[in-house]
C-alpha cells in the first residue's frame, strides 16, 4: 500500500525519527520492538530471514527495484530532500525498512544440540550441532559488532553469545556495517554475565581467551576439542581479568617483532576477531575427524 508523504513531521513517520540520535533510537525502538534495514540488499536479507515489516520508507526512483518483496507492506514514499531530513544524512541505498524485532533465543538453547530450533521465521529447521562460536564481552560500537558478525558468519562460525552490555546487532549501524549477515548468523545474550563462562564449560565448550599477550599460545598452534568458544573482549581494555582468568588457555594472535618495536603491539578489534576466526574454523575439520 502506498502512502504519499509530502511533511517530514508526519506522524506516520515516527519510526524514523532522529536516526542520528544513538540514545534516542536505542529507547524508541526497545519501546516499539522494532529496528531499520537500510539500503535494498539488506532489507531484501531481512525479509527473506523472517522479521515482519512495519513500514518501508523510501523515494519514487526505488519503488521498482523494491516491489517483488514488499507484498501488502505500508510503504511511505517521499522525495529526496524529506527523506533526507528525516534521515539526517543522504540516503544512498534507496530506501529504509521498519522491521520488527522477533525473540533471541536463550543461551542454552542456541548451544543445544541435535536438536530442531525455530529460526526467526519460527519455521522449525534442523540444526548442526554448533561447534565454533564466539562470545563478545562488552563491544559497545555498532560499527565493530556489525563488522565482527560479517566476519564470523562469512568464515563459518556457527553461532555468536553477547554479553549483556555488548551493543545492539540490530541496531542500524551494525545492520549496515554488516551488510545483513546479523541476520544469517544465530545469536544470542547471556543473562548473568558472571556465571556466563560456567554455562559454555556445562554445554562441552573448550573456552579460548584472545589477548594481544604475547606470551599466550599462538591461535594456529593451539590443540581445539570439538567444541571451541573464542571470547573477545571489549574495544579498548579487551577481555576482563575474571574471564581471561576463568578461561581454558589464552591465545594470541602472533605479532611481528619488528612492529611490536616501533610500538605497534595490537590489532584493533575488527581485525582481530577476523584473523582468529579465520584460526579458528581451520582447526574445525581436523576436531570433526578426530571426535
Amino acid at each position: 500500500m502506498l502512502e504519499y508523504v509530502t511533511d517530514a513531521d508526519d506522524p506516520r513517520l515516527s519510526d524514523y525519527t532522529r536516526l542520528r540520535d544513538v540514545e534516542l533510537r536505542k529507547s524508541l525502538e526497545a519501546e516499539r520492538g522494532l529496528f531499520l534495514a537500510e539500503g535494498e540488499k539488506v532489507i531484501r536479507r531481512a525479509i527473506g530471514t523472517g522479521y515482519p515489516i512495519r513500514s518501508v520508507l523510501t523515494t519514487r526512483r526505488w519503488l521498482t527495484s523494491l516491489a517483488d518483496v514488499l507484498g501488502e507492506a505500508t510503504v511511505y514514499v517521499v522525495d529526496d530532500e524529506i527523506m533526507s531530513g528525516i534521515a539526517g544524512f543522504q540516503v544512498h541505498r534507496g530506501a529504509l525498512a521498519s522491521m520488527e524485532r522477533l525473540p533471541l533465543p536463550a543461551v542454552d538453547t542456541l548451544l543445544r544440540s541435535g536438536e530442531v530450533l525455530e529460526n526467526h521465521s519460527h519455521v522449525e529447521v534442523p540444526r548442526q550441532r554448533p561447534r565454533r562460536i564466539l562470545v563478545l564481552e562488552d563491544l559497545v560500537d555498532h560499527s565493530n559488532i556489525g563488522a565482527i558478525f560479517r566476519s564470523a558468519a562469512a568464515l563459518g562460525v556457527d553461532a555468536i553469545i553477547l554479553s549483556p552490555r555488548c551493543a545492539d546487532p540490530l541496531y542500524r549501524r551494525a545492520v549496515k556495517v554488516s551488510m545483513g549477515a546479523v541476520f544469517s548468523i544465530p545469536y544470542a545474550r547471556m543473562d548473568d554475565w558472571f556465571e556466563g563462562l560456567k554455562q559454555l564449560r556445562e554445554a562441552g565448550f573448550q573456552t579460548l581467551a584472545l589477548t594481544p599477550d604475547q606470551t599466550a599460545t599462538p591461535i594456529d598452534t593451539v590443540k581445539m576439542s570439538d567444541r571451541v568458544a573464542l571470547l573477545l573482549g571489549s574495544e579498548g581494555d579487551g577481555l576482563s581479568s575474571r574471564w581471561l582468568e576463568e578461561a581454558d588457555e589464552t591465545v594470541c594472535i602472533p605479532m611481528s617483532a619488528d612492529a611490536m618495536a616501533a610500538g605497534v603491539d595490537s590489532l584493533n578489534v575488527v581485525a582481530a576477531a577476523a584473523i582468529a576466526c579465520h584460526g579458528l574454523m581451520r582447526s574445525s575439520d581436523v576436531a570433526g575427524e578426530q571426535s
